[in-house]
């Protein structure tokens, strides 16, 4: 198991769904009128630009539930930099299996490794000088696999489910005040992280004194964001979140905060292009 893999237990179930809807009833129906039963082929999966890999545990999962007379070597892992035309893996069996899990594994392999992309982009972004994390904004059911790619893309998990930690956000905040709300999670929750989500400077000293673990600078500018780090003075961690982008994230790097999360790495990434390619 790659350190960079979800739960197996999940990419079991994942692939078992996904192959439960691509089937149908009666299977590859175009691959069963044309492709002889003991044909037998061997593909690559190919790189078609510039990346990283991720999700090589769907794919491989993938052809041992379509076919287990299926195999699949893997040239590269999960978090490896791969360049256009770089042939990543070789599957090889009979034809009717490959073809049936095509489309399938290339989904998986392909949204994941954009996720790993795009993460590698924000972390090179930052020189160092902050950790990036994700959010809770993934596709439900893929979260797992989700997080697992921005790992492989270098990037760190934030809460895996709203059990994991306390965030107390705009809504909450709205109910209760900050004062009350920290101590209340305090008295509930002892030994979990809990974190403020502020949008003034106003709320971040009171989360100081509130003594919260992690503070969360939501859609400030980078000059506040200056602002409310002096006035933390290490007292709690610091997260930015909201309205980031390769071309910002940078400056609030550079600000003193301790994480940056993005929300983009997930709810927005493009696909990394993989094509299967027969031999």
């Amino acid at each position: 198991m790659n350190e960079f893999d979800p739960p197996l237990a999940v990419v079991a179930e994942v692939v078992a769904m996904g192959l439960s809807e691509d089937l149908g009833i009666l299977g590859d129906i175009t691959s069963l009128g044309v492709i002889a039963e003991d044909s037998y082929s061997v593909a690559r999966f190919v790189a078609r630009d510039e990346g990283v890999l991720a999700g090589s545990a769907c794919v491989t999962e993938t052809f041992a539930q379509v076919d287990p007379n299926v195999e699949v070597s893997w040239a590269v892992a999960d978090g490896y930099t791969v360049g256009a035309g770089q042939t990543l893996a070789t599957v090889s069996g009979p034809t009717r299996s490959l073809l049936a899990g095509e489309r399938l594994a290339l989904n998986l392999v392909c949204h994941l490794s954009g996720v790993a992309t795009l993460t590698r982009r924000y972390v090179r972004a930052v020189h160092g000088d902050a950790r990036i994390l994700d959010t809770r904004k993934t596709i439900p059911g893929l979260r797992a696999l989700q997080k697992a790619a921005v790992r492989a893309g270098g990037g760190f998990n934030h809460r895996e489910s709203l059990s994991d930690a306390v965030l107390l956000k705009d809504n909450h905040l709205a109910v209760v005040g900050i004062k009350v709300a920290v101590a209340r999670s305090r008295s509930r929750w002892p030994g979990r992280m809990i974190e403020v989500e502020c949008e003034s400077i106003d709320q971040v000293i009171e989360a100081v004194d509130a003594e919260a673990d992690r503070i969360m600078l939501d859609n400030m500018t980078v000059e506040e964001v200056r602002k409310a780090v002096s006035h933390i003075d290490g007292r709690a961690e610091v997260e930015v979140s909201g309205q980031l982008s390769l071309e910002t994230v940078s400056d609030y790097a550079a600000a003193g905060v301790d994480f940056i999360s993005v929300g983009a790495l997930t709810h927005s990434v493009k696909v990394f292009d993989i094509g299967m390619d027969m031999d």
